[in-house]
């Protein structure tokens, strides 16, 4: 099981985009392109960084990996309900907001989580949905940690 996903997986989804891509909707219209894909929280974690474009790319690939995990795509959940932001380790933090938040909760979805990356022209975002972890018996997680170090 990976890491940091506490449950079993309900769904993946990744994403690769080019940077220029998101480079050029940015340079267009900047105010409007942020509002309509970044929270606020959001916005001001990446106003704060000397070159965000890169950044602003792999966020916007981990929002449609995440919609991709839950199943749904952009559309029925929106692109600002699709938070991502950093953790104390410094990680990518996936937070769900309003439709996004309800649409999980119907899935049986506890959370999500994210890995991205950027490295020259292109942004990449891989996203794993989850159910809470049950309940284990003392005797699964004895015979899970034998099987592990067979």
């Amino acid at each position: 099981m990976l890491q940091h996903v506490r449950g079993p997986v309900t769904g993946v989804g990744v994403d690769l985009i080019r940077v220029a891509r998101v480079t050029r909707a940015y340079r267009r219209r900047p105010a409007r392109f942020l509002q309509r894909i970044f929270s606020l929280g959001e916005q001001a974690a990446l106003a704060q960084r000397s070159n965000p474009l890169p950044s602003l790319a792999a966020r916007f690939a981990a929002k449609e990996a995440v919609a991709k995990a839950l199943g749904c795509g952009i559309g029925p959940v929106r692109w600002n309900e699709l938070e991502i932001m950093r953790g104390e380790r410094g990680e990518p933090v996936v937070r769900l907001l309003g439709g996004a938040a309800r649409l999980a909760r119907q899935l049986g979805v506890a959370g999500v989580a994210v890995s991205l990356a950027h490295d020259g022209p292109w942004a990449i975002a891989f996203a794993v949905a989850y159910r809470k972890q049950e309940a284990r018996s003392r005797k699964q997680e004895i015979g899970d940690r034998k099987q592990d170090s067979e």
